[in-house]
């Protein structure tokens, strides 16, 4: 005889934390609901079309506010509100029929639960966050480190199975937190040991130390002389280009060689590399070109007559971005004496800020679709794997294409600002939980042993609806005497 359905609780056995729902109540993952007796997803399915004639647009066909019209003929059903079966013992949530070209297609949809996953942050900027292997705090809790430069950007490495699980209870709770508001495209303010602090938010500029950047650099000081050394043949006696990384000198440098270029005089504080490029002469931080400079003279010393200085000598100094940028003419002492700048120069320090993309933070989400998440695919799950590496298994992540690294497993990477927004999850592992969707032909998928009998079309789907099947019903334990 059933109970009292004001008491009665269904055992979720979705996910390994197989939460007790109460009537009218959800999971932990606030993803699954115990509904009139039954569980439930609580969020909609969503189904991608590209036609024209839907105008590219979404649909969340498990929801009240789908009203039956037919679907498009390019509907992909995507794993963004599926639910999950991990471990997967069963087939995954749904695994779709369809016709693609002719073709005779499955689409394996789940949503997977991700210990081992994480965040690779790109930021587009020249300033100095941190010395490279800086931890990374999110709320006082380290949840990553800086990792190596790359050309105009500094990267961040966020997340990853030692702080979800590996350290404090907090340390996993916050980790998870900023992980799932970066995938999902919010805003997460980070400290650097040793360093800046830094607001990172997908597709927006990054605020350095409450200053939102504006551009990426064009190039090193090096490559930005490449670039216009033309450009000012005539204009100007002598062009420094202040970088971090490389600071150019046009006079020496290759580009201004072949134009011509006479010698100046000029000396830098650095180490020379190959003539006009100079290494270290700065250290790094929030001034010109990303070093710690907030007056460019600090970088030249004493001028040599014999080698070409002379009075009046014409000197532009600009950052790689050409926000910065300084004009100067030697006196009778061969002093640089500051000018406003030329009207002709203008146009110059205008171009390097034109070629200077804008400057942006990108967040790849990064995780390993391994263990038994594939067995919901397969009952031999290590062909999935064979599969997918061999391109003959197409995966995408809420409908956006990944890239699957090379060597074993199924560790793959994409740009969450490709995915429809909030489709990020968690479970309170803590881990993630992100979309996945496997698409190969139907004769593939029975020879690599799928699910067959799991395999329901798009019209069969939909009736199903959100409905996941459990069979656990039970009462809350008797309440203990005194």
């Amino acid at each position: 005889m059933m109970a009292d359905q004001n008491i009665e609780k269904i055992r979720c056995d979705a996910c390994p934390v197989m939460c007790y729902i109460a009537p009218g109540q959800t999971g932990a993952c606030d993803r699954y609901a115990n509904v009139d007796g039954r569980i439930l997803r609580t969020d909609p399915v969503v189904l991608l079309s590209r036609t024209v004639e839907t105008g590219g647009r979404i649909v969340p066909f498990a929801t009240r506010d789908w009203q039956g019209e037919p679907f498009p003929a390019d509907s992909f059903v995507t794993g963004i509100g599926s639910g999950t079966t991990y471990p997967d013992y069963k087939p995954a949530p749904f695994i779709v029929s369809s016709s693609i070209e002719g073709a005779d297609m499955v689409t394996v949809v789940t949503e997977a639960i991700f210990s081992y996953c994480g965040v690779k942050v790109k930021i587009d900027t020249d300033r100095h966050l941190g010395p490279e292997g800086a931890i990374v705090r999110a709320d006082g809790e380290a949840v990553g480190h800086i990792t190596t430069a790359e050309y105009g950007s500094q990267m961040l490495s966020l997340g990853g199975v030692q702080h979800l699980t590996g350290g404090s209870k907090a340390e996993g709770r916050i980790t998870c937190a900023a992980l799932l508001a970066l995938c999902n495209g919010k805003a997460v303010a980070l400290t650097i040991d040793g360093g800046s602090s830094v607001t990172v938010q997908a597709g927006q500029p990054p605020i350095v130390d409450g200053r939102p950047e504006r551009r990426m650099r064009v190039g090193c000081g090096s490559a930005t002389i490449g670039m216009f050394a033309s450009q000012w043949v005539g204009l100007v006696d002598e062009v420094v280009v202040v970088d971090d990384h490389i600071t150019g000198v046009v006079s020496e440098h290759q580009a201004g060689k072949v134009l011509g270029w006479q010698p100046t005089g000029i000396r830098i504080k650095g180490h020379r590399s190959t003539p006009g490029r100079y290494f270290r002469v700065s250290e790094p931080g929030l001034g010109w070109g990303g070093t710690k400079l907030s007056d460019p003279l600090d970088i030249l010393a004493p001028w040599e007559a014999k080698r070409g200085a002379r009075p009046g000598l014409r000197l532009l100094m600009v950052s790689t971005t050409g926000e910065e940028y300084a004009y100067y003419e030697l006196d009778e002492s061969l002093t640089p004496q500051k000018q406003p700048l030329p009207e002709a120069l203008r146009a110059t320090v205008a171009m390097i800020d034109e070629n200077c993309e804008p400057s942006l933070c990108t967040v790849l989400f990064i995780g390993g679709a391994g263990g038994s998440l594939r067995a919901g695919v397969t009952q031999n799950p290590v062909r999935l794997t064979r599969s997918v590496q061999a391109g003959e298994t197409r995966l995408t992540s809420g409908g956006a294409d990944c890239y699957v690294w090379p060597g074993g497993g199924i560790t793959f990477m994409v740009d969450v600002t490709r995915l429809p927004a909030g489709a990020f999850g968690y479970v309170p592992t803590p881990a993630l939980v992100a979309p996945l969707e496997f698409t190969l032909p139907r004769a593939a998928y029975l020879a690599m042993g799928g699910h067959e009998d799991a395999i329901r079309d798009l019209a069969q789907t939909r009736l199903e609806g959100g409905e996941y099947q459990v069979e656990a019903r039970i009462q809350p334990p008797p309440a203990r005497g005194p």
